[in-house]
């Protein structure tokens, strides 16, 4: 156990520097914005039909941030794709967006290979790496990153870049506003809640001792609180290397609230991500729905968004989560930066 009130004890248990990554994260994403709006070359957009956002991990997140900040104001549809196999829609009037990090994920360099064959528009994003080279050689859109972070740690650089690129060519609105306001919020995230507040005063590392033991469920409304919740998921996964779930409403209403029955809860914790441009009935499920995982034995918790733009909504909620996984992982004694199960698998795979 981490004391996580020693900030030399955090630092001693944090090697790989996740909680100053983490802290960093609105300066990140204001720097992925430009980076996104700066990108050259960029296919022209005129003509594309579609758009196919291919990634895996956390780079694939980056897609589902764009798909519920810009997709909604969008005239054409938004796919993210997380199979090795590229959908049939996908040809010359789709654009591709090829998300890798790392730029050596084999299944989006397969997805890239098929969408040159079939003359789909493509852009890449990503800090190098093998489908860095190819992207330079055939000479496709690129969206250079910075090297050196773990992916999940390059969030800001890769979802805000995404979003700054796509801006770029004319596809998605400006969003220079909510890029504003979202790193200014993120900010006071990080006045609060930062690794020198103690708690109770610090409300994410009080979360992150509330919850303890018990394996987090975190729900949030569909749009962009789920897929902040899809984050805190992963985040909790990686970094405090616990497993974790993460539902929608108001779909969890019609199957998973069966399985909070009398005593089932007792080892969960969960969160509720919420945030004031919520669907009317769905911002009435939600605490009917928190009381009966209450009665099954779940703690319950709410977390609040801030911010006026669904941006700003989406990034304070990452903020908060990236912080709270990042303090389990201390408290419970774990360096939150290795990820060893999955390098592992990866090298099983390889000798497949």
């Amino acid at each position: 156990m981490t004391d996580l009130d020693d900030r030399v004890a955090l630092r001693a248990a944090d090697p790989g520097g996740m909680l100053e990554t983490v802290a960093g994260l609105a300066a990140q994403c204001r720097a992925g914005y430009a980076t996104g709006l700066a990108a050259d070359p960029l296919p022209e957009a005129d003509g594309f039909t579609s758009i196919a956002i291919c990634g895996m991990g956390s780079s694939a997140i980056a897609g589902d941030v764009f798909a519920a900040v810009a997709a909604p104001r969008l005239r054409i549809p938004v796919a993210v794709v997380r199979t090795p196999e590229l959908p049939e829609f996908c040809g010359p009037h789709t654009l591709l967006i090829a998300s890798s990090y790392s730029g050596n994920t084999s299944e989006t360099l397969g997805l890239f290979d098929e969408a040159v064959v079939r003359g789909c528009g493509i852009v890449s994003i990503t800090s190098g790496g093998t489908l860095g080279e190819r992207s330079r050689e055939l000479g496709v859109g690129l969206v250079l990153v910075p090297e050196g972070f773990m992916p999940r740690a390059a969030f800001g650089h890769m979802a805000l870049g995404m979003l700054g690129s796509l801006e770029a060519m004319g596809i998605a609105p400006p969003h220079a506003d909510d890029v504003d306001e979202a790193v200014t919020l993120m900010d006071e995230v990080m006045d609060e809640s930062g690794p020198d507040e103690p708690p109770p005063a610090n409300p994410a590392k009080a979360l992150a001792l509330a919850i303890g033991e018990r394996v987090p469920v975190v729900w949030g409304a569909e749009g962009i609180a789920s897929v902040a919740a899809a984050r805190w998921k992963t985040q909790f996964n990686e970094n405090a290397k616990v497993p974790a779930f993460a539902a929608a409403l108001p779909e969890l209403d019609h199957n998973e609230v069966v399985g909070w029955s009398p005593g089932r809860g007792e080892e969960f914790a969960v969160i509720a991500l919420r945030h004031a441009g919520e669907h009317g009935d769905v911002a009435t499920r939600f605490p009917l729905s928190e009381e009966i995982a209450r009665r099954s034995g779940a703690e319950v918790h709410e977390v609040e968004a801030r911010g006026r733009s669904d941006l700003a909504r989406l990034l304070t909620l990452v903020q908060v989560g990236d912080l709270v996984s990042t303090y389990l992982g201390l408290a419970r004694g774990v360096d939150p930066s290795p990820i060893e199960a999955i390098a592992s698998l990866k090298r099983a795979l390889a000798e497949t």
